[in-house]
């Protein structure tokens, strides 16, 4: 009678152990080619939120913020006054922080300006890209950057559109996050499922 040992697979340095929340977001969704504009929207925000932060902290709050940004529906933040800024500064669920919270509701009337000159999210930042997944082969989490050239063409791209807390490590992050870039490192099991 065999008995196989069940293992965990391989992950990313990254990804805590002790964190079920942490673990399915790594393994289902983060570096996953997005095409998606409204979850491109959701990430941006959530990126932009992170700024100073631990993911983990943006990831445990992610439902409080699709409640309390009408699950991310640029339409309706594009519309936010003073008594929503009110609103979402007083909500104990997300980041309180001002800036933050006029970002979120700056990058949604970019977001609607964008739509109307013909163009969609999606196609406006795979294009920094070529529109196809840049495959990395890091071997360990220090050989990652924090940015790259492409995130700081995209910073400069998305500023000049009017979106705010899009720094080039943001950019980069979001890249990472939304698969622009497979950077799962090399020994992680998602690296190669996402290669291929």
């Amino acid at each position: 009678m065999s008995t196989t040992a069940h293992t965990a697979p391989i992950r990313c340095g990254w990804a805590p152990a002790g964190d079920p929340l942490y673990l399915s977001y790594h393994d289902e969704e983060w570096g996953v080619p997005c095409r998606d504009d409204r979850h491109l929207f959701e990430m941006l925000i959530l990126e932009g939120a992170q700024a100073g932060l631990s993911w983990a902290t943006i990831l445990h709050k992610r439902q409080a913020y699709r409640r309390a940004f009408d699950n991310f529906d640029p339409e309706l933040i594009a519309r936010y006054g003073e008594a929503d800024t009110a609103r979402l500064l007083a909500d104990p669920g997300i980041v309180r922080n001002r800036l933050k919270v006029a970002a979120a509701i700056a990058n949604a009337r970019a977001y609607l300006e964008l739509a109307e000159q013909g163009g969609s999210l999606a196609d406006f930042l795979w294009d920094f890209v070529d529109g196809q997944p840049r495959q990395n082969h890091w071997r360990q989490l220090s050989d990652v950057p924090a940015s790259t050239p492409e995130s700081e063409r995209m910073s400069k791209a998305l500023k000049q559109r009017g979106f705010k807390f899009v720094g080039p490590t943001i950019c980069y992050a979001f890249m990472q996050a939304t698969g622009l870039v497979n950077d799962h490192t090399t020994d992680c099991f998602r690296h190669a499922e996402l290669a291929d």
